[in-house]
């Protein structure tokens, strides 16, 4: 029953209906995936988060800085192939002025959302693209210097430049244009220019930039529908009976 604009409940009722409307068809993908998979429905973000770990237990050793610091380290003043060369692994070293707790829970959260939602090829795909356009803008900012809106100081070549920040702010537009969470997804983009503007420093700025790549992303991928997250293995068979219909109506991936 509708409820009516004098009716107490109203205001819950239409907080439950923005819910499910907004979030509705995230945890039915998320359940499914979770219920057919389990712990393999993450297998990409455990590992993630096991990376992230280490190189936290190794870069804070005297012997271990010098190895994590050629490997993943990241810095605007670096030769481009190599800046390109330790990008991948730069997304797993956290930064160094933050709590890598922090690095953890985005790490959970968004990458085990996108690889439910998204997939593991894509998931794999936006994060290194988000970050690569972040590594990429650092030069570009440097080159046209503090004067400009893209600008940036010249003691920005020097700033480290690691952890999954910009991976995961690009993985959550994605999960949320693909679960269509309008308001979500224009809440996580508002919250990163507000930080731009607040804080106009290299980070902010690439997680502006990483916006911009995952958006070229959604719009590459949605008309071919590659970004399907591909059924999972123990619920073909009964999609193939049950599940046909929602597949060719475009109803949210059940499974990785």
């Amino acid at each position: 029953m509708v409820a009516s604009a004098t009716d107490g409940n109203y205001p819950l009722n239409a907080v439950a209906s923005f819910a499910r409307r907004e979030w509705g068809p995230l945890c039915t993908t998320v359940r499914a995936a979770v219920a057919a998979r389990k712990w393999r429905a993450v297998s990409l973000t455990l590992v993630s988060i096991v990376l992230i770990a280490l190189f936290q237990l190794v870069q804070n050793q005297s012997w271990g800085r010098g190895f994590v610091q050629n490997v993943g380290f990241v810095r605007a003043l670096d030769p481009l192939w190599l800046a390109l060369l330790r990008t991948p692994l730069s997304l797993f070293v956290p930064a160094l002025d933050l709590p890598v707790w922090g690095s953890l829970a985005q790490v959970l959260l968004v990458f085990g959302l996108a690889e439910i939602v998204l997939g593991r090829p894509v998931t794999l795909v936006v994060a290194y693209v988000c970050t690569v356009a972040g590594t990429l803008y650092a030069r570009v900012g440097i080159a046209l210097g503090p004067g400009g809106i893209l600008g940036l100081p010249a003691s920005d070549a020097y700033v480290i430049d690691t952890g999954p920040s910009a991976a995961v702010v690009g993985l959550a537009v994605c999960v949320c244009m693909r679960t269509r969470a309008w308001f979500t997804g224009a809440l996580v983009i508002t919250a990163m220019a507000v930080e731009t503007i607040a804080r106009p420093n290299l980070a902010g700025r690439e997680h502006v930039m990483a916006i911009a790549a995952a958006l070229a992303l959604c719009a590459f991928l949605a008309p071919r529908r590659r970004w399907r997250a591909p059924a999972s293995r123990g619920g073909a068979d009964s999609e193939k009976s049950t599940g046909s219909e929602a597949g060719r109506s475009g109803a949210p991936p059940t499974g990785t």
